[in-house]
């Protein structure tokens, strides 16, 4: 699985929603830019809480996004496996296989520059 083709397939499938539900996309769009604006966090601290969220639930595309934010933030593969390893303690096994995945995405869009 590419995760750059399907990221690219779910920002298509939400755009089609987007066109036909503006007000939500709006008020969803308002609430992302207040939950990311750093304060006492800063904004790779609460990406790595909402991939953990993500992972928890189970949420490919959910992954997908916060991995991609994470590496645009710099973070280290080093940081980022410490991340899972909280999380997969957290979430047992079906957090570590979707951990797995994640870190998949991670050296994916890492690749990608």
């Amino acid at each position: 699985m590419s995760w750059t083709d399907f990221l690219n397939e779910t920002n298509g499938r939400i755009g089609t929603l987007q066109k036909q539900t503006p007000q939500m996309f709006e008020g969803f769009g308002t609430m992302s830019k207040a939950a990311k604006k750093s304060g006492a966090l800063d904004e790779k601290t609460k990406e790595l809480i909402a991939l953990g969220i993500a992972i928890s639930t189970r949420c490919d595309s959910c992954i997908a996004f916060h991995v991609k934010s994470l590496v645009r933030l710099g973070t280290s593969r080093e940081e980022f496996c410490e991340a899972l390893e909280m999380i997969g303690y957290m979430g047992g096994g079906p957090s570590i296989a979707f951990g797995a995945k994640a870190l998949e995405a991670y050296d994916e869009f890492s690749a990608a520059g």
